[in-house]
């Protein structure tokens, strides 16, 4: 495991601290605020050139886990998400629509440290990887279209405007790379830039708590507000993919693998919509900036004790 994995989610929070106080300096706010949009890009494209699409066909070797995943991560997931959000968070529209948006976009990195952590079938969960970026890109406009009138009138032209230059660009740029520009020299080129998406979302993050660092510090109380839901969800899902596990006679690793592909989020898609979809609604973005600060240490919990509930059987 590479060290910024390791310390992902520390970066996060140095990020969000070095944008607050860069955020203090007079004319850094619309500097922080023009940088953003360029560094999300980017970082999407290194992302995307990581995903092996052409092995998209292996996801569909082991038909019941393909199918457990998708019924779990793109049916069960936004109908759960909805619940919770109406629950917590119905009288914070733009909370509800973050942490909306933050569920219902299944990881396509992280997660598989995870599942090793677990000891999960690691090939497995790779596997599923392509097929999880494919429907989220198709199905992430429809689910916005359906939740986004939470926030007011939602202009969905620049909605779709956004998605088209923060994914289906950074998308396009990266297959055209990958099979057309680097051929035989992929996973050379691909180890090298690795980290890089890391590193371009953490200085996004930057950028966006300097610009908008005052807001988050007159609504310091949001992570409160965020940690029962973002707790309901991580625990009710874990619960269901136990189960569909168990009933589908998975093996351990295999269960273990269907827990964190359905539990981890992608949190650097749902933020780099928000962020150029919503830009008067910024508090939506600054949900999908705390989710991953409560995420990735229950994400680590999660899989220990994914290990320690295997080996008391």
């Amino acid at each position: 495991m590479r060290l910024f994995e390791k310390l992902y989610t520390l970066f996060i929070f140095l990020s969000v601290i070095t944008g607050l106080v860069i955020g203090q300096i007079r004319g850094m706010e619309t500097f922080g605020d023009k940088l953003i949009l360029p560094l999300l890009i980017i970082m999407l494209y290194l992302t995307f050139l990581q995903i092996p699409l052409k092995d998209i066909k292996k996801s569909f070797l082991n038909r019941k886990f393909t199918f457990a995943n998708i019924g779990i991560n793109f049916v069960l997931t936004p109908l759960l998400a909805s619940l919770i959000a109406v629950i917590f968070l119905a009288d914070h529209p733009a909370l509800w629509l973050g942490f909306i948006m933050l569920m219902v976009t299944p990881c396509t990195d992280w997660y598989i440290i995870f599942t090793d952590l677990a000891k999960g079938n690691v090939a497995l969960a790779t596997s599923i990887l392509p097929l999880n970026l494919i429907l989220q890109l198709l199905l992430f406009p429809l689910y916005l279209y359906i939740f986004s009138g939470t926030v007011g009138v939602v202009n969905f032209q620049l909605v779709i405007e956004s998605i088209l230059l923060v994914l289906i660009i950074p998308f396009v740029l990266a297959f055209i790379t990958k099979h057309y520009l680097l051929k035989n020299k992929n996973s050379h080129f691909i180890e090298k830039v690795s980290s890089l998406p890391i590193i371009f979302l953490c200085l996004a993050i930057v950028a966006m708590f300097a610009s908008q660092g005052s807001l988050l510090l007159s609504n310091s109380d949001l992570l409160i507000k965020l940690i029962l839901p973002i707790l309901a969800f991580f625990l009710i899902t874990f619960i269901i993919g136990r189960i569909v596990g168990r009933g589908l006679q998975f093996s351990r690793a295999n269960t273990a693998s269907l827990n964190l592909t359905t539990l981890a989020r992608n949190s650097p898609i749902a933020l780099a919509i928000a962020m150029t979809a919503f830009p008067y609604e910024p508090l939506i973005a600054l949900v999908l900036i705390i989710g991953p600060l409560i995420e990735l240490p229950l994400l680590a919990f999660i899989s220990y004790l994914i290990v320690f509930l295997d080996k008391s059987k």
